[in-house]
């Protein structure tokens, strides 16, 4: 039987696991739930990542990039005119006002690489990269904060399971902008 071309096959893997785990959560993923998920042989999940850490991996690095994505684009949070307070709130608050489950996706993803060690380096890359982008526009250990803070709250809000407090946030994040600056 000849081999079937198939060039997205690799992403429509990576896709489906990202599916599984926001429905059933990282204990929902096996090669044989992704591989019935993609529509994919069991073989082919396999063949493209060996392990399910390695198909985890390019799971959070394709939730990194569409949220990396989604912060390069903001044009206000790149302008030196806006105030950064307001658009990292801005942005939060965008975030927030669509699906949670694409959030809550992501944080799992993220602190998945509490007990797998394989996933620490791609769960570094989020961090090290929003602050890259936030440090255009201030300094590198006030970025580091800033992106810091964006974490707790947005986590104090999906484990607490409250609405999204922009007033609060701003001021937080307003705070440490003042504050911040080079020493």
């Amino acid at each position: 039987m000849a081999r079937r071309y198939d060039p997205e096959r690799r992403d429509r893997i990576i896709e489906a696991a990202i599916r599984i785990v926001a429905d059933r959560g990282i204990a929902g993923l096996s090669h044989r739930t992704v591989a019935a998920e993609a529509d994919v042989p069991l073989g082919s999940t396999t063949y493209h990542f060996a392990s399910l850490d390695e198909l985890l991996v390019a799971a959070l690095r394709r939730c990194n990039e569409n949220f990396v994505r989604t912060v390069r684009e903001s044009a206000r949070l790149a302008d030196p005119e806006a105030d950064l307070a307001d658009e990292l709130t801005r942005l939060l608050g965008e975030w927030f006002a669509g699906e949670r489950g694409a959030i809550e996706l992501e944080y799992e993803l993220y602190l998945a690489a509490l007990r797998r060690p394989a996933l620490r380096p791609v769960a570094a890359e989020w961090a090290d990269e929003a602050g890259e982008l936030i440090a255009r526009r201030t300094d590198p250990a006030t970025a580091r904060a800033l992106v810091a803070l964006l974490d707790g709250i947005s986590l104090q809000v999906l484990l607490a399971g409250g609405d999204f407090d922009a007033a609060y946030t701003r001021e937080m994040l307003a705070r440490i902008v003042e504050g911040g600056g080079p020493r």
